[in-house]
């Protein structure tokens, strides 16, 4: 046991890839060999807010790093354990000189597992080192320069990958850990409605979206079904860390200097902007997880309907466009972020019910699950941080406004498919007669709205306006806005 190697190890979080890869970066700029670790944590798979699609993303992104890693004779050790019992029989073979990862804007579970890994480094005598993730800084009390240095961080040089196999342990040196630790199964179904997970992947829907998806980004980017091929769908290659935001953020600026297209590429650098500020903020005040930022909020009581949940989560409420948009989440992982929002407002407006309950069932759907934009994002169309406008989504006029052939409901609702298409837009407005001509029967064939959409949007309205008065939300007001606005706000939003 003396004579153990000393080895570094470089542990995979949510940045699954080998190019500009701080940490991988750092870890074989040292005189030590690497070992490549990803640890599948009962923690995290037995968390309420993640799915099996996550995991699989996970397998696919692994696979796909460890198809780039053949050349280098070496893989990612994936392993199922607990963090401490995986390390601790690693050290039985290796003495683990240093951890590299990234900085982790995660789950409270994963905050409170890095405080007690932090100790087991500290007990073992392991440096352990954690490099920023995407610009997002730790510790920070308020966002004095916050942008100027984000900024500054994107048009960094990205960093390369250049290994030599030597530099890794080697097949053979993993196979002997695997032979004592829980080896996971990569293998994933291949026909799923999913995107794919891994940086191959990621490339090709980036070059897609640059080289001509993008120009019709601004006028479909609301709209439910045109916005799947005209958005960037990068999204889950983003939260999972396929690609970093600078790869995305300079590929992109490099675009708008010789583009004809110029204000759909700066809207979409916006975009890129507003993730990190998102995820800057959620790093900064993390009970955002389970309870409003905003703490006048929190005497807001709402009565909880099991029956009006249970239809939301099965695209059962009777609001086609809800509907739709939930079976097409459910199915394929993805919808856009007006519909994200009609999501989140048909639940917390409409059916009057508390963020919290919708959270989980969200983020198990979301195949680009990402914790630092869930939460602040459904606290914000929840209408309870006390400092954005108030949005509360009419699902009918937004399907006439984004769906008008209703192609996107026929789709996803398809017992309404055979209406006209003002009916499949408001099938509730069809008289007994009509629905006798079109052979369809309203609650049964499809459910009556489950709720009174025009007194509930109007409940809803004047309670949260009224709140916004309310002297504890006016102080924590003050206090979120001191504490998280940007003070070059207009720049963010620059598209051109």
């Amino acid at each position: 046991m003396t004579n153990r190697t000393s080895i570094n190890v470089v542990w995979f979080k949510r940045d699954l890839r080998l190019e500009d890869n701080e940490a991988l970066f750092n870890a074989l700029n040292t005189n030590r060999k690497t070992l490549l670790l990803y640890v599948f944590e009962p923690l995290l798979l037995n968390d309420e807010h993640y799915s099996e699609r996550h995991f699989n993303f996970i397998k696919e992104s692994l696979r796909d790093i460890n198809k780039a890693l053949e050349k280098y004779n070496t893989k990612v050790l994936s392993v199922t354990n607990d963090l401490a019992t995986a390390f601790n029989q690693i050290q039985d073979f290796y003495k683990v000189h240093t951890v590299f990862s990234h900085v982790e804007t995660g789950l409270l579970v994963t905050y409170n597992r890095d405080k007690e890994f932090k100790r087991y480094c500290r007990n073992n005598f392991i440096q352990w080192i954690e490099n920023k993730n995407n610009g997002v800084e730790r510790g920070l009390l308020n966002r004095d320069n916050w942008f100027e240095n984000w900024e500054s961080y994107m048009n960094q040089d990205i960093l390369p990958f250049n290994a030599e196999p030597q530099q890794f342990l080697d097949f053979e040196a993993i196979e002997e850990l695997e032979t004592v630790l829980s080896q996971t199964d990569l293998s994933t179904p291949e026909d799923t409605p999913f995107q794919k997970g891994g940086n191959t992947m990621a490339r090709k829907y980036a070059n897609s979206f640059f080289e001509n998806r993008h120009t019709e980004y601004m006028y479909n980017i609301s709209k439910p079904q045109a916005s799947r091929t005209s958005c960037s769908r990068l999204s889950p290659y983003i939260s999972w860390g396929n690609v970093s935001i600078r790869q995305v953020f300079q590929k992109a600026q490099e675009l708008k200097k010789q583009s004809d297209n110029r204000r759909n590429i700066g809207a979409f650098i916006s975009r890129l902007r507003w993730q990190a500020h998102f995820i800057q903020k959620f790093e900064m005040e993390h009970t955002m997880e389970q309870a409003s930022i905003n703490k006048g909020y929190h005497k807001l009581k709402k009565s909880i309907s099991d029956r009006y949940q249970k239809a939301w989560r099965e695209g059962q409420t009777g609001f086609p466009l809800v509907d739709a948009s939930m079976r097409c989440l459910i199915h394929t992982g993805y919808v856009n972020f007006r519909m994200r929002a009609m999501l989140v407002s048909s639940f917390t407006h409409i059916l009057w019910q508390p963020w919290q309950d919708a959270s989980t069932h969200l983020s198990q759907q979301f195949l680009d699950f990402e914790p630092g934009i869930h939460f602040p994002q459904l606290q914000m169309q929840a209408g309870e941080t006390g400092i954005n406008n108030l949005r509360i989504y009419n699902p009918t006029a937004n399907s006439l406004k984004h769906d008008p052939d209703a192609v996107f409901i026929r789709k996803w609702v398809p017992e309404l498919a055979k209406l006209t298409t003002p009916f499949v837009h408001e099938p509730y407005l069809m008289t007994e007669l009509e629905q006798g001509l079109y052979n369809f029967k309203l609650g049964e064939d499809y459910p009556h709205p489950i709720v009174d959409i025009k007194e509930n949007r109007k409940r809803a309205s004047e309670i949260l306006w009224n709140m916004k008065s309310d002297p504890e939300v006016k102080r924590e007001s003050i206090r979120i806005l001191k504490r998280h606005t940007l003070r070059d706000r207009n720049r963010m939003l620059k598209t051109d």
